[in-house]
């Protein structure tokens, strides 16, 4: 395997053998090139033999109900893994969402994404797609910008609404035309059922949550064994018939 500049995320999973708590722990691995030895001749030329910080994700206390999508058309993906490009994106972001608890979710390259590969030509960019979530409501701003008046706006290639000023720009060259905004809300619990804490009491048997009902299978044993019964005792009189009966001269 050819794992020069790569980065590998394990997910390791332990639980207590008394109490049945599972505890899960990411374990990211860095996988460099030695000293004194260069790049990898599968690796690109930006690449640069340089190890990135992996991408950070939502706490774990649940994903945020308000995700949106930059498309980040001046920039390869590589660049903006780092964290310090990361934070100014996030107070980039910040200005056009008014939310102080902005984390980023996910940052996808637009080739993942059906995008073209650009021409060797000093300037051009893969593009990124940067998926922001918060707590908190979209601003007017991102809404405008989202709306039927805008995506219509787009498609006659025409400048979308948009009321607030672009903090992005110099640095990140945001295509409003592809912003996307999510609303995930956590589904509701099913009435009724709870969850305990995964350990019998002693002297206290399993008890199913649910009950199977009594099948009578008679019906469908006997419709089995004497279907296939019948007919192979018609064949055979009927071979009887054709054999003893219908012999010349008979």
């Amino acid at each position: 395997w050819h794992l020069w500049g790569s980065l590998l995320g394990l997910q390791v999973l332990a639980y207590n053998r008394h109490t049945y708590e599972t505890v899960a722990q990411h374990l990211s691995i860095a996988i460099v090139p030695a000293p004194g030895k260069g790049c990898a001749p599968w690796t690109r030329p930006r690449d640069g033999c340089r190890v990135f910080p992996q991408v950070p994700r939502v706490p774990t206390d649940g994903e945020p109900p308000y995700q949106a999508e930059f498309l980040v058309g001046n920039r390869n993906v590589e660049e903006l893994l780092p964290e310090d490009m990361q934070e100014i994106f996030l107070q980039d972001t910040a200005g056009v969402w008014e939310q102080d608890d902005l984390h980023i979710i996910n940052i996808t390259s637009a080739l993942d994404r059906g995008g073209r590969v650009p021409l060797p030509i000093e300037g051009r960019k893969e593009g990124v797609y940067v998926k922001v979530g918060s707590r908190g409501a979209f601003s007017p701003c991102l809404v405008s910008a989202a709306s039927p008046q805008s995506r219509f706006r787009c498609s006659l290639g025409q400048q979308p609404l948009a009321s607030c000023y672009d903090t992005f720009t110099p640095r990140f060259a945001i295509r409003w035309c592809n912003l996307t905004l999510l609303q995930v809300w956590p589904s509701p619990p099913t009435p009724g059922s709870t969850w305990g804490s995964g350990v019998l009491e002693e002297g206290t048997d399993f008890q199913p949550p649910t009950e199977v009902t009594p099948q009578d299978l008679l019906p469908g044993f006997l419709v089995t064994l004497l279907v296939p019964l019948a007919v192979a005792l018609l064949l055979c009189l009927l071979l009887g018939y054709l054999m003893c009966c219908r012999r010349e001269g008979v």
